[in-house]
């Protein structure tokens, strides 16, 4: 009985140990568990929605509320459609490649409609986000056009979302995670 009850507790513990071992956790600037489980209506104050990745060379960051991460830094130079798309393809940032261009719902994702000048919440952590031009989202215009179409943008000087000729140049601003490109 007493050996039984010996190998059923070995038998735990060896569980424990091998099931207990997992991937390592990435690095961040902030202190503990830092990644929730995004939700899309949950709503965070910026000091704890936004997390600096400093497993990414504190290049990009994640978003808790949508779990997506941003370029912490955009690229300040206007591309046309396609080229935003083959710019975010090609990207590597923070050692990491795997970007792309946000769709409308993600890019919007980021603004905060009680902000003017620049539409993005308070303290959020971006260095170089552009108001003179909006960037491009992955999302076409579903409206038969005719030329290259049409794709939808955001403006982050008042947070505007609008549809704009795919050959005009605005900027781009990659992401990595999320749902994908242009589900629309």
């Amino acid at each position: 009985m007493r050996r039984g009850l010996l190998n059923t507790l070995g038998l735990i513990v060896l569980g424990v140990i091998v099931l207990g071992t997992g991937p390592a956790r990435a690095e961040t600037i902030a202190n503990g568990p830092y990644y929730a489980t995004p939700s899309w209506d949950q709503t965070l104050p910026s000091s704890t929605r936004f997390i600096v990745l400093s497993n990414m060379s504190s290049a990009a960051v994640l978003d808790r509320e949508t779990g997506l991460v941003w370029e912490k830094s955009p690229d300040t130079t206007v591309r046309n459609w396609q080229v935003a798309q083959f710019h975010c393809n090609e990207r590597t940032v923070g050692n990491r490649k795997g970007w792309r261009l946000p769709t409308i719902q993600e890019l919007a994702s980021l603004v905060d409609p009680t902000q003017s000048n620049l539409a993005l919440p308070p303290g959020h952590p971006f260095q170089n986000v552009q108001s003179i031009f909006p960037y491009w989202s992955a999302t076409t215009s579903p409206l038969p056009s005719t030329g290259a179409g049409f794709a939808w943008y955001v403006y982050f000087a008042d947070g505007a979302v609008d549809l704009l000729d795919r050959t005009s140049l605005i900027y781009v601003w990659c992401v990595r995670g999320g749902q994908g490109v242009d589900p629309q």
